[in-house]
């Protein structure tokens, strides 16, 4: 398939986006599907060309002039085909809200290219926050004794024990170093390339000798050794690590719904929340750069503190 030719100002943008606020490639080709959607979009209303064939339409003629004549009107007839004509959800509208606010951002702020900004005033859909789904204690340790004792147990484990006591995301885990480890600290490369670091307990620490002396595979790739290290001697992808949890999941008869790496990062959360861990503490831990995004784990013992009042011995209805 023909790579899609973008204009010079979206592939400036784009290397801005990595080289200077530090987003993943990941995050980067987010952006870049947005925006190559808007604009194929927006010649297509400018054109009166068929929508339904979108994915055709040239978009590496734009030029800054046009982009001047955007307005706030055409950003929510796009919200609107995204939302009637792709079906998309209120969390896949709100991606591309910001999205536009920081191309439009970057034109207006850094590149002084705009007197105005279209997207200023652009809204973000609501979007229900949802509970962390997560295993509770005993779900957990039937699921790390699932892991089939074989050469790569000593590795899975390993990688449980991180997830599960350290709370870290799955694309961290995959891109620690041999080098990430001093002493008994981790040094966790986060969002937009934060650093911050780790104590690994007792767990971890066992876990880790134990994965190194197990004969591991070599390392063939190129660059600095990951911690982790496949059987063919690659760095692991996230594809893989969930290929991993899903197959302990299935192995340990737990079966548990859509148990992915991220749902192990929210068990660790809640039973460090559950355990006592303080809000700012946990944010550290978990790498949020708000503490909004934290406080979902302060909501996950709502039935739990319902159950606590329903027995309070002086919840008794007395007729006056």
């Amino acid at each position: 398939m023909e790579k899609t030719k973008l204009p010079k100002i979206m592939r400036d943008f784009l290397v801005y986006l990595t080289t200077i606020k530090g987003k993943s490639p990941r995050t980067r080709k987010e952006y870049e599907y947005d925006l190559t959607l808007f604009f194929r979009f927006y010649i297509a209303i400018q054109n009166d060309l068929d929508i339904t064939d979108i994915t055709k339409i040239d978009i590496s003629t734009i030029t800054i002039e046009e982009i001047r004549e955007i307005t706030l009107e055409d950003l929510y007839l796009f919200m609107e085909y995204c939302e009637v004509q792709r079906g998309n959800s209120a969390s896949a509208r709100a991606r591309k809200v910001a999205t536009l606010k920081s191309f439009f951002k970057y034109l207006k702020g850094k590149r002084r290219l705009l007197e105005e900004n279209p997207a200023d005033e652009l809204e973000t859909p609501k979007i229900g926050r949802k509970r962390p789904i997560y295993m509770n204690l005993e779900e957990a340790t039937q699921f790390i004794d699932g892991i089939q004792p074989n050469h790569a147990s000593p590795r899975n484990y390993c990688m449980m024990m991180f997830f599960l006591n350290l709370g870290i995301r799955v694309t961290e885990l995959c891109q620690l170093h041999r080098s990430s480890i001093q002493g008994r600290y981790l040094t966790v490369v986060g969002k937009g390339n934060k650093e911050r670091t780790v104590y690994l307990n007792d767990s971890c620490m066992q876990a880790l000798a134990d994965y190194e002396n197990s004969g591991k595979a070599s390392y063939k790739g190129e660059g600095e050794e990951p911690l982790f290290v496949s059987q063919k001697g690659t760095r692991f992808t996230r594809q893989t690590v969930a290929k991993i949890v899903k197959r302990i999941n299935q192995q340990s008869g737990l079966q548990k719904e859509r148990l992915t790496p991220h749902k192990l990062r929210h068990t660790s959360a809640t039973m460090m929340y559950k355990s006592g861990a303080d809000i700012r503490s946990l944010q550290h831990i978990l790498g949020h750069s708000s503490v909004a995004t934290t406080q979902i784990y302060t909501h996950i013992e709502d039935e739990e503190l319902q159950h606590v009042l329903e027995n309070n011995p002086f919840n008794i209805v007395r007729e006056r």
